[in-house]
């Protein structure tokens, strides 16, 4: 018996360990699927306290994988050492595993009976809704959520009507499917295959609907991409040097519409160049009709805060402050106890301020566009907030902390799932790649190489309208999941053959 347990939780961890393979920047959209099959299989007729196991051993393979980056933030440029690197990492991973332990644990919990309701019904919707609790909990940390994995495949289309927990839903949903086929009787069994065939036909017919409309005039845009090394950024040598590599860039694309630098392109405060460098650049804006838009922070000399910010430069001088920051990156809670610890804690950026949650969108190219910086496309309900007034999407954002690893792949395939769920095309700018240009579809129109000083130029299309999921955000599904859920639990503690 003890053998046979301990299979199985090596099999549950490999599971869970093979998991970001289906997310960029491999794209293996089928492992999001036959994944959750082996934990389904495994948690069958299995102890609540021996799922709750199976669910952490999956989360420790999921996230210990699909997350390690965040070791490289954290040693390579917070300069701590391998043992506290690891440590901090480790004990993040251990925390992140446990949504996946209570998803397991509650499930067993409360149906410790097999039957078709705990699989059609049960597992699908707290998937969701677990996903949805670990997207906003401490402030959030919505990653690899399964949804994200699916741009190769026909579920995406679900996205502009109910966004990535929506995909999400339908990817669990198919591997429930799947285990109803291989466990019950022939005629579930072809109830469920044509369920499965039914979602995905579906799903492929959804891609023609065109959710929004072209409006006005294209955009040409340029993305600077400086690559200035994050762990020099800051000597006041490299200081110069950032401010002469941005400009020089930029001289050469005065012909486009647009030209974007991306977070924390300038490793100076606003108010130290705002006379001079900027007026200039701002002038130069001016002449050829150009609007610019320049990621640095920001520092309110009379309130003593420092905020993460985007300047735009052109028609109208204006400002958007981040609001949605980083815990431990761009805010430290229990501040007091943790700088000191670490290098990169005792950093002014990491003690950002938030920006207004209501802030005027920002105009340019003679259209309003919705802003954001860095993490804050991984909350797609924040987005549609700016919508349907924007016409298109900027991000700007600075990848550098995680070096040459998975997160900037990730983070990429999340700022697709914004264009894809509001319809709309994205312009993302960092600081050493990988910057893009998206369409509507959420699709990569132009793509730059990583670790290079280069730019990209493209076309922007502003659209109008607005897709479902704008119209109703997150609220439709997670609705739908807890209605589902709770349903499931009052009505179907029996089993059902």
């Amino acid at each position: 018996m003890f053998m046979k347990r301990n299979r199985k939780s090596i099999l549950v961890l490999v599971a869970g360990g093979i998991l970001p393979l289906a997310f960029a920047p491999y794209h293996i959209y089928i492992i999001a699927i036959i994944s959750p099959i082996f934990l389904f299989a495994i948690c069958r007729n299995a102890l609540v306290k021996q799922t709750l196991w199976y669910g952490w051993l999956f989360g420790l393979g999921y996230f210990g994988v699909g997350v390690s980056w965040i070791y490289i933030a954290i040693h390579d440029f917070g300069h701590t050492s391998v043992v506290l690197a690891l440590s901090i990492t480790g004990l993040f991973i251990a925390f992140l595993s446990l949504f996946p332990a209570l998803l397991a644990g509650l499930i067993t919990f409360l149906f410790p009976n097999e039957n078709k309701t705990k699989y059609l019904l049960v597992w699908p919707t707290l998937w969701v809704i677990i996903e949805w609790i670990r997207g906003w909990i401490f402030t959030g940390f919505p990653w690899l959520s399964l949804g994200y994995s699916q741009f190769e495949s026909p579920l995406s289309n679900l996205a502009p009507i109910l966004g990535v927990y929506g995909v999400s839903l339908a990817v669990v949903l198919s591997a429930s499917l799947i285990i109803l086929a291989c466990y019950w009787g022939n005629s579930t069994r072809f109830i469920a295959i044509g369920g499965l065939g039914s979602l995905w036909i579906f799903s492929f017919f959804l891609s023609f609907i065109p959710w929004t409309t072209p409006i006005g005039n294209q955009i040409q845009v340029t993305l600077i991409q400086g690559n200035t090394p994050q762990d020099i950024k800051w000597e006041p040598n490299q200081v110069r040097l950032a401010l002469e590599k941005y400009h020089d860039l930029t001289e050469k694309h005065w012909d486009s519409d647009l030209i974007i630098w991306p977070e924390g392109a300038l490793p100076v405060l606003y108010h130290q160049i705002a006379q001079g460098y900027l007026s200039d650049l701002e002038d130069e804006a001016k002449t050829h009709h150009t609007d610019l838009l320049i990621g640095l922070p920001f520092y309110n000399q009379e309130g003593g805060k420092y905020y993460n910010g985007l300047l735009n430069l052109g028609a109208k001088r204006s400002f958007y402050y981040k609001y949605h920051l980083v815990p431990f990156g761009e805010y430290i809670p229990l501040s007091s106890y943790l700088q000191g610890v670490i290098d990169f804690f005792n950093l002014p950026i990491s003690s950002f301020s938030h920006g207004e949650k209501q802030q005027p969108l920002l105009q340019v190219a003679g259209y309003l566009v919705a802003a954001s910086i860095c993490y804050e496309d991984a909350f797609g309900e924040e987005i549609t907030k700016k919508l349907p007034e924007a016409k298109f999407l900027v991000n700007v954002t600075n990848n550098a902390w995680y070096g040459d690893s998975l997160a900037p792949h990730q983070h990429l395939q999340i700022a697709q799932m914004r264009s894809l769920e509001v319809g709309r095309d994205l312009a993302r700018a960092t600081t050493n790649g990988i910057s893009a240009i998206i369409n509507a579809k959420g699709r990569l129109i132009a793509t730059t190489d990583q670790f290079i000083t280069t730019t990209l130029t493209g076309i922007i299309q502003p659209r109008e309208g607005k897709t479902p999921y704008v119209f109703w955000g997150n609220s439709f599904i997670i609705g739908l999941c807890f209605v589902s859920f709770i349903f499931s639990v009052i009505k179907n503690r029996q089993p059902i053959n």
